[in-house]
């Protein structure tokens, strides 16, 4: 089920800002050669992430879920001049093309790729974050985010990517592993006071969420 149209998808990239050619190259190998392209962010999400992270201008950013590193290349254009970017990526093969694209861009230097579990590579940075990107394996969302809000300074964000799962949360009921995972952690995200929320429907859905 898609949430936004193609045809809406089309209009809303013809009137977007385009990406750099890193990026249109990393999109174009990744859709002829990943099998999971669809995680890829894209125009439109990876567009708004860029922006997001230019008006916050974070010093230290959290991504749980690297991927090819599409999205991380779009956050870390808003770093501050001295900011750097914790990327997490569970697949040492997929890190590797991470890397590699990582290594193409303006942005290396301020880029640490971390490979493994991020549910064990979290606790270990001991730092203040001031942006959080939720994207990996949804099961595990409420745990990152009851992970990572306690060392989210006051006033920092996390964005949750996924939660309209492909539409499946808009079912009754909700089936599926991932889609009653992701049904959970809006409703948990929902019923947590200590923040502020706004659910928005840009590609597969993104949750942004605002530490009071």
């Amino acid at each position: 089920m898609d949430i936004l149209t193609p045809k809406a998808q089309k209009y809303a990239e013809r009137y977007s800002s385009a990406v750099d050619p890193l990026l249109d190259q990393i999109a174009v190998r990744t859709m002829t050669s990943q099998p999971e392209f669809h995680m890829l962010s894209g125009h439109l999400q990876g567009k708004f992430l860029e922006i997001f992270s230019f008006i916050l201008h974070p010093q230290n950013v959290l991504e749980i879920g690297t991927f090819v590193g599409y999205s991380a290349l779009c956050l870390a254009k808003g770093l501050k001049r001295e900011g750097k970017l914790h990327t997490i990526e569970i697949s040492p093969d997929i890190a590797t093309i991470a890397k590699s694209n990582f290594s193409r861009s303006n942005e290396a230097e301020k880029i640490i790729l971390h490979v493994g579990n991020a549910l064990q590579i979290i606790p270990t940075l001991n730092i203040e974050w001031d942006l959080v990107f939720i994207d990996a394996d949804k099961p595990n969302y409420i745990e990152y985010y009851n992970m990572v809000l306690p060392r989210l300074r006051s006033g920092g964000v996390i964005l949750a990517d996924n939660v309209l799962f492909h539409g499946q949360v808009l079912e009754e009921p909700v089936t599926g592993k991932n889609a009653k995972a992701i049904q959970s952690f809006n409703e948990y995200v929902k019923n947590d006071e200590s923040v502020e929320k706004v659910m928005l429907t840009i590609r597969d859905g993104l949750l942004l969420i605002r530490k009071n």
